[in-house]
């Protein structure tokens, strides 16, 4: 078995330099949730050091918010948005040395293209014109991974090793009870649940199919960084090889 892990960066977390020894992929912000062209610059840096797959992390035009604020946009201001914030990223990789591999789309922009068909469409559309060979993250199940395939992107369905569910597969509303995990034991439980069972324990109990190609683990956490060594030492113990996608 192996499985994708991969962590949010560039948004002013002190764990991002040790959490790029802990996984194969990494979303760096792109200036407009978090982040700048300093901070782009060395988690580029940071990831290739680590041999970790890079891949965007574009957001709604929200700084205040962290990109957390529900925001309705035309699909072209989508689209425009998209665009320029990949180009920013991908101007700062190339003179690395290094290339995008994959987009994954962060807070309220991800969360909203979950259920939003139209707006799947449009950051898929940012995404075909940038570059079709980038892969797109998304979650498991949703409209944005259901979108990625209408335009004949490689469609990764991504899991959260921290988040609650909800019975139809969603996540629980970071405003929610039962939203974040923060027990480690928890968290450790469920991912392995999410890899090997292909399946999630909702907080009402019920059980949900979901198919997990890559895991997400958040930086941001008083215990992030905690989580995701035992996460990856479990893995390790149980064979299960952590890559990123092909």
């Amino acid at each position: 078995m192996q499985i994708d892990l991969n962590a949010d960066l560039g948004e002013g977390c002190a764990n991002d330099e040790m959490l790029l020894t802990l996984v194969s992929s990494a979303n760096i912000a792109c200036g407009w949730h978090a982040g700048d062209a300093s901070t782009m610059r060395q988690s580029v840096r940071w990831a290739l050091r680590n041999r970790v797959a890079i891949g965007a992390h574009p957001s709604f035009p929200d700084r205040e918010n962290f990109g957390r604020s529900a925001m309705h946009l035309p699909p072209e201001d989508i689209i425009n948005g998209m665009l320029y914030q990949l180009g920013a990223l991908d101007a700062i990789a190339r003179a690395e040395g290094a290339q995008l591999v994959h987009v994954k789309p962060h807070g309220a922009l991800y969360n909203q293209a979950a259920n939003d068909g139209q707006l799947a469409d449009a950051i898929c559309t940012a995404v075909k014109l940038f570059n079709p060979q980038l892969a797109l993250f998304g979650l498991a199940g949703s409209e944005l991974i259901k979108a990625a395939a209408r335009a004949g992107l490689t469609a990764i369905e991504e899991v959260f090793a921290d988040r609650g569910y909800q019975a139809d597969g969603s996540l629980v509303p970071r405003n929610h009870p039962g939203a974040l995990i923060d027990d480690e034991t928890a968290a450790l439980n469920q991912t392995m649940q999410l890899i090997k069972d292909k399946q999630v324990t909702a907080v009402d109990g019920s059980r949900v199919q979901v198919n997990a190609q890559t895991v997400c683990l958040h930086g941001d956490g008083a215990h992030a960084l905690a989580f995701a060594q035992h996460i990856r030492t479990r893995l390790q113990a149980e064979q299960i090889a952590v890559q990123a996608p092909a």
